[in-house]
């Protein structure tokens, strides 16, 4: 099938041609009739599918030009950079359309892009936290939106955007269409869909946790961080294959201390992205890498489904993901558009659970390969990777004091109060040798 079977009007048909698309993909032709017919869609997919285009196609397709430009089409995002890559997406298609696409999200002023709204959006791509602030400036009006799509809902889920999720589905027309698109049914998710969809077609483009095809798994078994960095440094240094490379760690501090061991080796060739990155560092960052300037770009699970980073040579996780389905996404980085991908793992003693459960899930075994002959074993560990001696505490109890103690201790003999009656006489004699007597004048003379 090719996209001149489907029913596009030529508007569109002219933009996927200039971006040279001719075949849609699989989860495109399934989800196009059925978003076309207004009914509710539960759609599953993996990372590098094509599913971005699989709603814009039918909802753009269905797109009525309306004066005072209010949001037709609401597009719920869990990250900042997933909003650009949807905004730049929607406006390629929309290239021979007369559409205005606004693209908000949190980080950055607020005023600057109410103001970018205000002035006309047709389809309004956003990040939950973000959208509630909008909808609270009253500058749109939720009536008007006829369809949402929520994708990567259950990355928002994990990033803790529940609640806003709930509050915005509350605000929005009862009758509205909605697309939901996601790489993993959980139990939260199909909550979300139990309470708000009515009776939504599931979409399937390829089961949850299949590896892709085009992309060869293969690991090491590596002892520590240090070790770690020493192979990752080797492969750099002996394969110019490893011509654009992304490095997932499991936490921002792993990120920043892995671009520290690595940014002198390779100077001006590696960058690194997390959440505490400022937006225009991140934004500079991975255009850095998609435009060749960097070979290395370290990363956390921040963006393993928020970019679309186009011809990605290698994925190398560092760290192993806690939830085998965040390997899935990670390696889907690769390996995009029909095009082959290599995947490799460094795994650690400490990771063989996750190892397993990332197997069990794909139904596959990611292949070992022996560590290279020239690599130095690092015996140097990080404070993490320190054995924790747990010794136990012993409490010495205090005696208890017989009488008093502590704060009640007795007296000095000077401080003690003793209710006797005192002989002046004596005591003036013993201090001056002698008794002192009264003067003999009386009084009045």
């Amino acid at each position: 099938m090719t996209f001149d079977e489907l029913n596009l009007n030529k508007p569109l048909l002219a933009a996927l041609t200039d971006l040279g698309f001719t075949t849609p993909t699989t989860i495109q032709q399934k989800a196009f009739p059925v978003v076309m017919s207004g009914q509710d869609v539960c759609g599953i997919a993996q990372t590098g599918t094509g599913k971005t285009f699989a709603y814009l196609l039918p909802c753009l397709r269905q797109f009525q030009f309306s004066k005072d430009h209010q949001p037709q089409l609401l597009i719920l995002v869990p990250t900042r950079e997933l909003v650009v890559q949807v905004v730049e997406a929607a406006q390629k298609l929309a290239a021979y359309m007369n559409l205005l696409v606004v693209g908000v999200y949190g980080g950055v002023n607020l005023k600057p892009q109410l103001a970018e709204v205000a002035k006309g959006a047709d389809v309004l791509v956003a990040t939950p936290g973000r959208l509630v602030d909008v909808l609270a400036s009253g500058v749109v009006k939720p009536k008007s939106i006829k369809r949402l799509v929520i994708d990567e809902v259950d990355e928002m889920l994990n990033l803790g955007f529940r609640t806003q999720l709930k509050n915005i589905l509350d605000a929005l027309p009862e009758k509205r269409q909605n697309l939901l698109f996601s790489a993993t049914l959980t139990d939260d998710v199909e909550k979300l869909i139990a309470s708000y969809f009515t009776t939504p077609l599931r979409i399937e483009a390829a089961p949850t946790g299949t590896p892709l095809e085009n992309i060869q798994q293969t690991a090491y078994a590596v002892p520590n961080f240090y070790t770690k960095v020493a192979l990752l440094e080797l492969l750099l240094k002996s394969s110019a294959d490893l011509s654009k490379v992304l490095v997932f760690v499991a936490t921002k501090q792993l990120a920043d201390d892995l671009f520290e061991q690595l940014s002198p080796k390779f100077p001006d060739q590696v960058g690194v992205i997390h959440s505490n990155k400022s937006q225009n560092f991140r934004f500079n960052s991975v255009n850095s890498f998609q435009d060749g300037q960097y070979r290395l770009l370290i990363a956390t699970d921040i963006i393993a489904r928020g970019l679309d980073v186009a011809e990605v040579s290698h994925v190398i996780n560092f760290d192993l993901p806690e939830t085998p389905e965040s390997y899935i996404h990670r390696i889907g980085r690769t390996g995009r558009a029909d095009k082959k991908g290599i995947a490799i793992a460094f795994i650690s003693e400490r990771e063989k659970e996750q190892q397993a459960a990332i197997e069990a899930l794909m139904n596959y075994t990611i292949p070992m390969l022996p560590l290279p002959d020239d690599l130095v074993i690092s015996d140097r560990l990080t404070p993490d990777e320190e054995p924790k001696i747990n010794m136990k505490s012993i409490v010495v109890k205090r005696p208890k004091p017989e009488e008093g103690g502590g704060a009640f201790h007795e007296k000095a003999d000077k401080n003690k109060k003793v209710n006797v009656r005192r002989d002046y006489a004596a005591e003036k004699r013993l201090k001056y040798g002698r008794p002192i007597k009264r003067s003999g004048k009386k009084k009045g003379d």
